[in-house]
This record gives C-alpha cells, structure tokens and sequence, in this order.
C-alpha cells in the first residue's frame, strides 16, 4: 500500500494504493472537469465517493488493477480521467499462482515475558473466556419458542444478585430436522452446537430440545464426548410434559447454575489464549485502505503475542486465495485452502449461482466493483503472518497463529461457526454501516470511513477513517485496534453490548437437503 495514511496523503483527492496500479481511489465525491495534480488527470465524469478513476488508458480486455492486482477486465476502451465501475469492468477467468509457501518467514515473536495479558475468565479445562453467560441452546427448532421464553423468564432482578454473570441469552435456530443424520449440514450443525456447549464464553448451558428431531441430544453429546454435569443440563418438551414444564424445570435448572457461575471470577490472561474473529460485512472501497488492513496489522500483533486470529468468509476471498496460500506453513495447508475454493466453485455451479454475485448493491455503491476487488480488501484483514491452518465451518482450531475457517460470506452465519471453532472476541469492519452484536462473544465494529462512523457512532467502536482524514499511519491505527480487542476482552462493553444486541444472530449454516 502507497498511499494510506500519513499528513501529506490526507490532503488528495485520491488514493494510490501501488504505483502499478492503473486505477486510483476518491476520497470525496468528486464533480467532472476536476484536475487531480497527484494523478495528472482530469475527472471525465463526477465521481462517487470510494470510486476508481483511470489514471491511463485501459484498452478493452486490458486488465484493470488495484493492490497491484487484477480486479477485473476493461469491457470498453477507457480513457483516463473516466469513472471506473460495473458499467465498464467485468469479471473472467484467469490463472492464479498458488507458490505454496512462497512468502513463508520466521514469526517475529515478542518474548513472552514482554507479552500482554488481559483480564479473562479461567476455566477448569484450561480454556479462557471473555465473557461470563448462561446459555439455552436449542437442538432444533422446534424447541427455540420455549428455549426464548426460558431466557425471558429471567428477571433483572434475579441477576442483580450474579454481579460476574453476563446474563441469560437463548440460541435458536432454523434447523435440526427434516435432515438427513449425515453429510455436510449436519456435520455443520453438530459441530456448531458443540462449540457453542463447550464455549469458554459460557459458565453454564441448558440444551433444550423437541424430543423426536433428527439432531437428537444423545448423539450430539456421544459424538462430541460431551458430558451431563452442574454446567451442562438438558431436556426435551416430550419428556418434561410440554411448554409450560420446561420453561419452569429450565428456570430451576439456571437457578441452580447462577451461583456456580458467580463464583467465577477475572484473573490475569496471557493474550495468547485470544482467538480473535476476524469479519467484514458491508464492505466499501475504504475497507482495503483503512479499517481492514489495520485490523490485519492488530491480528499479526496478537499473533506476535502468542494468540489465534480467524479469517473467514471463503466467498469473500475468492480471487485473493493465492495471496494466502503463498503464506501457508507448509503445502499440505495451502491445498487444504484450495479445495475449499473449489468445493465453493462446484457449490454454486450445483445451485445456479456464481461467485461474483458479491459484491452486493450496498458493496457497489460503495465503490467496489468486482468480487476480486472485494476479496482483496478482505484478505487484508488477515495480516502478513504465516497461514497455519485451514478449518472447515465449526471445527474446533488446534492451532495459534493465523488461520482460515471456510464460511459464507453472510456474517451471522460466517461469525456463528467462527465461535463455535473458538473465537472469544469478534473485530467487524463496515464501510456501509452495520448493527451486528453476538452473544457470548463481544462483537467490536470498525468504521472504515469518517463520515459513516458519525453518521452510526452509537454502533461503531473505532474509526477507521482516521488513516484517511487525520493522518494516521496503518500502524497506529492497528496499535489501537489491539489495545481496544485487549480492554474488550477484559470486560469493557463494545456498542453492540450497550445496545444489547446478540439474541437473535446465532445462524448455523445450512447445507444440504430439506427433507
């Protein structure tokens, strides 16, 4: 990245993001006939905000490149000084260097006694929380209404006295029958509420289901060595006699774990026990220039520290996938990511669909034109360090360091699997704007541009557009970002908490047939 941050950058009409690069970025709406000195060109036609200009001639087929990287393909003569968009760039094939383990280097470590800590919650497994809640996860359903009311039947008085308790949140779901017992979607889903159970974001979990469900209780709990305990309880409507029943059997059952779980209590964490989600939605031009590499420069610091940071969304890095299997640890890992491009290429060739339905309307108004375009500024998110593992959705990671877990790119249902693998906070970047919160993990969102962090500060935690308009370096912003998910994890409030968003965002990811 040329240009992004710094006093004299913060005073052009553009930014250059690599001297190759034949398109520039407007930092403001631009009209027609404006000279741009920096570029030497002047605009042809007004320029939205976030938009590419050409900066020379782009012959038709001629690729058009950003990050110094082909984002899509003239489908017209463009001339330079012209607006740059959907109306006269496509996407097409073409081939990608994988160069397995090419960019591989040495992790710069920072001594563990120099590392930093955070205030977190320990539990007895070893494993660390940020956050300290009671959970009713359903295992279908046609349990979630009873599993609602269960966590509504909770009264703030009754917290008052669990001072270290978080609170109550229900789980629910779309799914867990009319399934087939195997294949993909189930194997999504089992891993998804196990991850959920065993979360160290939880004190307690009360599983609630139907009774007759494909998704049965038993067989999550064998499959997964999960095992019946004072933290983890379970029942069905069947069994209990309806409703009413479990609602009142569930709200004795939380009675009894509201205690057990007061007792836990903050105590000093190395920040190699954070396993940080890393996540994009409503995405801008701005994201790859501002909010998404600073996210990426706070991952490699949590890296440095001994911690996991967890780039997902596959759709999302489709197109940039060579940029992280370079960095794989070993050839066996960057195959691993390869087959999920191509288990998502065969997936939307199955469904009638493409993988440059991305960007979405919202993405392109805000100036990103191609999913190349789209996945290049995501790919940013995942920092410069080594890529040490490749997950599927919801698999428990094993692993520090940086690594990829397979998603879609909708961001409940991507941030839902990021969790249940073990992420205990969750870093959100937005250029449009976005209200998402997730329970148990703190959610924090980083505006990638001044004027949509003002616009939504009662949602937006960090502004990102500060490497554009005050001068930041991606360094400075990236130290903040850090220190920020380290004061998160110690217990401040994101804005999504204040608000009290997170009920409703819990989306395991559907694959396979309704039967």
């Amino acid at each position: 990245m040329a240009e992004a941050g710094g006093a004299q950058d913060a005073q052009r009409l553009t930014v250059r993001l690599n001297p190759a690069d034949n398109v520039v970025t407007s930092r403001s709406e631009i009209a027609a006939n404006v000279k741009i000195p920096e570029e030497m060109v002047a605009t042809l036609a007004p320029i939205p905000q976030g938009h590419k200009i050409a900066t020379r001639r782009i012959g038709v087929g001629e690729p058009v490149k950003k990050y110094n990287q082909v984002i899509g393909f003239a489908t017209e003569d463009i001339r330079p000084g012209a607006h740059v968009h959907t109306h006269n760039v496509a996407m097409k094939d073409f081939e990608r260097d994988y160069a397995f383990c090419m960019d591989r280097a040495e992790t710069d470590y920072i001594p563990e006694a120099e590392r930093a800590t955070f205030q977190g919650f320990r539990r007895k497994n070893g494993k660390v929380g940020t956050r300290n809640y009671i959970g009713v996860l359903t295992s279908v359903n046609c349990s979630a209404s009873a599993a609602k009311y269960l966590a509504d039947a909770v009264t703030p008085a009754m917290l008052e006295k669990y001072p270290n308790v978080d609170g109550v949140v229900a789980l629910s779901h779309a799914t867990g029958c009319g399934m087939a017992d195997t294949g993909e979607g189930y194997e999504n889903l089992q891993r998804t509420l196990w991850g959920f159970a065993g979360h160290p974001n939880f004190a307690g979990i009360i599983l609630v289901g139907l009774g007759c469900e494909v998704n049965q209780i038993d067989f999550l709990l064998e499959a997964h060595q999960l095992e019946r305990g004072p933290r983890l309880r379970t029942m069905t409507l069947q069994e209990t006699g309806g409703t009413r029943k479990t609602i009142e059997k569930g709200l004795a059952l939380i009675e009894e774990m509201l205690p057990l779980a007061n007792q836990s209590r903050r105590e000093t964490c190395p920040a190699s026990e954070l396993t940080l989600a890393l996540q994009c939605g409503g995405s801008d031009a701005y994201s790859g220039m501002t909010a998404n590499p600073s996210l990426g420069y706070a991952a490699d610091l949590l890296v440095r520290h001994g911690g996991t940071a967890v780039l997902a969304e596959t759709p999302e890095i489709y197109g940039a996938e060579h940029l992280l299997t370079r960095r794989a640890v070993s050839k066996e890992v960057g195959e691993k990511l390869v087959e999920r491009i191509k288990w998502w290429e065969a997936y939307c060739a199955r469904n009638g669909g493409e993988m440059n339905n991305n960007p979405s309307p919202g993405n392109k108004a805000g100036g990103l034109t191609t999913i190349l375009e789209k996945s290049l500024g995501a790919a940013a998110k995942g920092g410069t360090t080594n890529l040490t593992g490749v997950y599927k959705y919801a698999e428990r990671i094993d692993t520090k360091g940086f690594v990829f877990m397979d998603s879609p790119g909708f961001d409940p249902c991507s941030i839902t699997g990021q969790v249940a693998s073990g992420s205990n906070v969750v870093a959100f970047t937005t250029g449009r704007g976005s209200c998402y919160g997730c329970k148990p993990a703190p959610s924090m969102k980083l505006a990638t541009n001044t004027p949509m962090y003002r616009r939504m500060v009662e949602d937006m935690d960090i502004n990102c557009g500060a490497v554009l308009d005050e001068g930041m370096t991606i360094e400075q912003m990236g130290e903040q970002i850090f220190n920020h998910v380290l004061a998160v994890a110690s217990g401040e409030k994101t804005k999504s908490e204040q608000l009290g968003i997170g009920d409703h965002e819990f989306i395991p990811w559907q694959v396979g047939a309704v039967m």
